[in-house]
């Protein structure tokens, strides 16, 4: 494999697709949050109904936020071999490979970034759904 390519392919690759899942995420937990605050308990029949409303979307955010991390560790992974690979070829200068590490740990930095933010939104808007059911309970009593 090319070292130009594994080096694209994480700088671009993994790092363009931990600020995806971010985007998606942050995107998901604003909209649960207009959700929430625009929800009448009324309108529901039952409560598994308003708990299909109430927790739509935190699936993604919860794979999101257990998923980041491997996606970062599959960065170091290839940023490690990228450093690897450029030492066996001979040039062993200290800036390029203290450059593959420095790659190696943004890849891990930012798919515990991610993960930490969404398991913060998932944790929030979960709690908030089981407040929500729990008021809806109560008012049928």
């Amino acid at each position: 494999m090319d070292i130009e390519l594994l080096k694209n392919l994480v700088d671009y690759g993994v790092i363009v697709l931990l600020l995806v899942m971010s985007f998606i995420s942050v995107m998901f937990f604003i909209e649960r949050l207009f959700f929430y605050k625009k929800l009448k308990l009324e309108n529901y029949s039952s409560v598994k109904a308003l708990e299909i409303a109430l927790t739509k979307h935190l699936t993604t955010i919860g794979t999101i936020a257990s998923n980041s991390p491997y996606i970062g560790l599959l960065g170091t992974v290839l940023a490690i071999m990228l450093t690897f690979m450029t030492m066996s070829e001979g040039d062993i200068v200290a800036t390029k490979i203290m450059s593959s590490l420095a790659l190696a740990l943004k890849a891990t930095a930012v798919g515990l970034v991610v993960a930490i933010v969404s398991m913060i939104f998932y944790n929030i808007l979960s709690r908030y759904a089981e407040v929500k059911v729990t008021e809806y309970e109560t008012k049928e009593v």
